[in-house]
């Protein structure tokens, strides 16, 4: 049941276990994979929705091929580890508490002091409404929100909001973006829901999501929002760790100002930024034990506090403290509010850092390690503060023994490091996720591990986050501002998960209703008052990460928008296939020997730019494949479904049309050769596949009527418009598993003779083997986007300006192949929009 939970509620299954597939149900039954069986990468696309009937049947083992990308086998990139041994287990606990941990670690250096700032301590009943207050809000938040529910809501083990968008995205077609093919469905990573009692309203959800593009645009906006606070919690997280762990030094040593803590902290941040290319494996192995003793020293204050100082403490359990806290102090407790959610800061790092680690790795880390050393570490800062109501502007440190001060000094200035990588590896992988879903410009990626597919640093973004940290440290030097700005960031993130997760758990987890508007009721409750009490305080500089988040969420919604219009156009704009068919074989110029590789974003239909490029050059070359690299919302697309394939036109003119899928989980690290490899040998299972279904056809059909093997298919284009592809719908092989790619037209009658089937495809084989050895060229086009001059002012602003800048500055995608410039051949097309 927990497996079953930890993928959305949809049924999980191991990559050698049986797979349930559908079964189409109509003359020559035709099978849907939804796991290629026998490392064959072609598969059949129909572009159409499938009307007819269909079943689940269930089909043998399947086994997965290499995978190129991770360097192993496919099944190795999910965070499975429960065949590891135990020395790999303890390994594995100090990585998730040096990556996963460390932000809300942390929170005892801070929460208290900034609790206390807005509401002052006259009397016990204060401290103990206080850590109520605490320990409540650790109970309901991190524990019961994100590590018992938000946690089973990960994309096959990727957390984050966009993984939350990917789940929806998968289940709905939810994405502005009109580029989903039916044949997206069939790749294994998509998983078959089990069907409940509540199938009918998730039905009727998933509908009505479909068909409202304000809903589409409304979820699309909050996924923004939520992205866009992430990213501000990565600039304003390590502020704030290490400006309090700094600020220890007040108390250790006098004379010691806020200018010289500024100075130390600003030293702290710029190495942490610095080390933080080398990785969140090697690192996390590194920290994890310093976090580990950090932990341990939390748990070993709080339970010498307590012992020293005042046991009833404890009394704090019952909630009835928070009623007379706010009772006493009315308006100054509802301040206090954005302090005491500090406590509960990193509880979405948990989620979005969860592609590092396996779930249940998280959730025993955390249950029987970091809540109860948290705990204690709030209730020994209480019982001391009982005693010494004066010492609330640094709670932590003064309630360390004086003994140990300098040692906890040390860790907790470690700790806040950690904490401080802990956020800005989220950010990665957030960047990542939106990225591969169109919704950031691309970036420089950088994989630090090859075991791990998903610990990556991006440099132009690491840099950016360090200036804009030291801005805040500089501008903001004051603890209880900046952390008005950390609950703010907080804030926004927890509150569109909850958004998120209530959907899912209506779309895909299928539970009863009455679960679902509990969950959305009490947390977007509870956030929404403690939001209400950090905005309040917004004009005291915090103000400064409200305008950085709404920047980053107005530059990935300009490229989300641009993306959009800029694909409709090319849909708009494609070539004619009667162009093509009146242009011959030689497509009106010269065909000369060697392979094209023409890429575009267009999943169906001919790129308008590949009609430049025959008005451009004098000669073309004699195999043209165009080239679609395509992002699916799913995290991972193992290689053996990577490619596929079509002809494009008849036989002759030896046109094809290749789709390369990508989960935004994927890594492309292979360079050019790489994937040329790939794809030539694909192409030919596909050819050598298209050979036996046309003899298996003629075999079995000799005396039925031509007309049922030579009828062209419409496809229907996202703006509903029909275009002829030109390709025959050849019979469906019954005794195969898999499905393969279209094949086209042929003016030559079938072969009959077996003869003079096999000569024909080595002749075509062949062909292709002197066109690769004739060599591959690049064919790329820059196709820019204007707006049309009766366009509103807004909508020019944000296409000649805003999006061109965007688009100029960010990184080629052709730039993950590493192509040679003596390969590539580049025209220019400007759209208008």
């Amino acid at each position: 049941m927990a497996e079953e939970r930890s993928n959305g509620g949809l049924a999980s299954v191991d990559s050698m276990e049986f797979r349930w597939v559908y079964h189409q149900d109509e003359e020559g039954s035709e099978i849907y994979n939804h796991g290629n069986h026998g490392g064959d990468s072609t598969l059949r696309d129909s572009d159409d929705e499938d009307n007819t009937g269909q079943r689940l049947i269930r089909t043998g083992p399947r086994i997965d091929s290499f995978d190129v990308d991770a360097l192993e086998v496919p099944g190795a990139q999910r965070n499975d580890y429960e065949d590891v041994t135990l020395g790999r287990r303890i390994i594995l606990t100090f990585q998730t508490l040096g990556v996963v941990f460390g932000d809300v670690g942390t929170s005892p250096l801070y929460t208290f002091s900034v609790m206390f700032s807005k509401a002052p301590v006259e009397a016990n009943e204060d401290v103990l409404g206080a850590l109520s207050l605490v320990l409540y809000t650790l109970i309901l938040i991190p524990l019961i929100k994100y590590v018992l529910i938000v946690l089973w809501a990960n994309d096959d083990g990727e957390g984050g909001t966009f993984a939350l968008y990917s789940l929806i995205c998968r289940h709905a077609k939810a994405s502005l973006l009109p580029n989903q093919l039916p044949s997206d469905a069939r790749i294994s990573s998509f998983r078959l829901k089990v069907p409940s009692p509540e199938l009918e309203r998730s039905l009727k959800i998933k509908e009505r999501l479909e068909t409202s593009l304000t809903l589409k645009k409304l979820l699309l906006m909050l996924v923004l929002a939520g992205t866009s606070m992430v990213i501000a919690d990565g600039v304003v997280t390590p502020a704030m760790s290490v400006i309090s762990a700094v600020s220890g030094l007040k108390i250790g040593v006098s004379g010691v100002t806020q200018e010289h803590v500024v100075m130390i902290s600003v030293a702290f941040l710029i190495i942490l930024f610095s080390v933080q290319k080398y990785g969140t494996s090697k690192v996390g192995l590194i920290v994890g034990p310093a976090l580990f003793i950090w932990f341990c020293c939390l748990g070993g204050i709080g339970i010498y506090n307590l012992v020293k100082y005042d046991t009833h403490v404890l009394r704090a359990f019952n909630p009835v403290h928070i009623y007379y806290f706010f009772k006493r102090n009315s308006t100054s407790a509802w301040y206090s509010l954005g302090g005491c959610l500090l406590c509960a800061t990193g509880s979405e790092a948990m989620f979005a850092d969860l592609c590092y680690f396996s779930v249940r790795s998280v959730q025993l880390t955390f249950v029987f390690l970091v809540l109860p050393c948290l705990l204690l570490g709030y209730l020994g800062q209480a019982a001391y503060l009982i005693a010494n109501h004066g010492n609330t502007t640094q709670a932590f440190f003064s309630s360390v023994p004086s003994g140990a001060f300098w040692p906890v000094f040390l860790i907790a200035n470690v700790a806040a490091l950690i904490a401080s990588r802990a956020m800005t590896t989220a950010t990665f992988s957030c960047i990542k996720q939106s990225t591969a879903l169109g919704c950031f410009p691309r970036l420089k990626i950088i994989h630090t591990s090859r075991k791990f597919m998903g610990q990556i640093y991006i440099p132009v973004m690491n840099w950016f986050l360090l200036a804009l940290t030291l801005v805040l440290v500089c501008t903001i030097s004051s603890v209880y501002e900046i952390g008005n700005a950390y609950g703010i960031a907080e804030l926004g993130v927890m509150m569109m998960s909850t958004i998120l997760v209530t959907l899912v758990m209506l779309l895909i987890w299928q539970i009863r209703i009455l679960i679902v508007l509990s969950f959305a009721i009490i947390f977007l409750g509870l956030e929404l008052t403690f939001f209400s009490s950090v905005l309040w305080s917004v004009g005291d500089g915090s103000w400064i990460i409200l305008v950085f988040a709404i920047v980053i969420f107005l530059i990935m919604y300009i490229w989300n928008y641009g993306s959009k219009l800029k694909y409709e156009t090319e849909v708009e704009q494609k070539m004619s296939m009667d162009l093509l068919r009146e242009l011959g074989p030689n497509l009106g110029t010269v065909r000369a020997p060697g392979i094209g590789l023409l890429y575009n974003e267009l999943a169906k239909g001919v790129p308008a730019i590949f009609g430049h490029f025959l008005s451009t050059l004098p000669a073309m070359h004699s195999m043209i494949i165009f080239v679609c690299i395509k992002y699916v919302p799913v995290p991972v697309v193992p290689q053996s479904e990577r490619f596929l394939f079509r002809r494009v036109c008849p036989k002759s003119y030896h046109i094809f049309r290749c789709i390369a899928r990508y989960g935004y989980k994927d890594v492309r690290k292979e360079n050019h050769q790489t994937f040329e490899q790939l794809l030539i040998e694909s192409l030919e299972k596909f050819i050598r596949r298209e050979a036996q279904e046309r003899l298996l056809e003629s075999d079995g059909h000799e005396d039925s009527d031509s007309e049922e093997h030579s009828f062209s298919k419409d496809l229907i284009a996202p703006y509903q418009s029909v275009y002829p592809l030109g390709v025959p719908l050849l019979s469906d092989f019954k005794e195969m598993t898999n499905s393969f790619s279209e094949a086209s037209t042929s003016d030559e009658q079938s072969e009959t003779s077996l003869h003079d089937a096999e000569q024909s495809l080595e002749k075509e084989l062949s062909f292709i083997r002197k066109a690769k050895e004739c060599g591959v060229v690049y064919l790329l086009g820059h196709g820019n986007i204007r707006a049309r001059k009766d366009s509103w002012f807004i909508k020019k602003l944000v296409i000649n300006y805003f999006y061109a800048f965007l688009r100029k500055n960010c990184r080629r995608g052709v730039a993950n192949l590493s192509v040679p410039h003596s390969q590539l051949m580049q025209v220019g097309m400007t759209y208008m929009v």
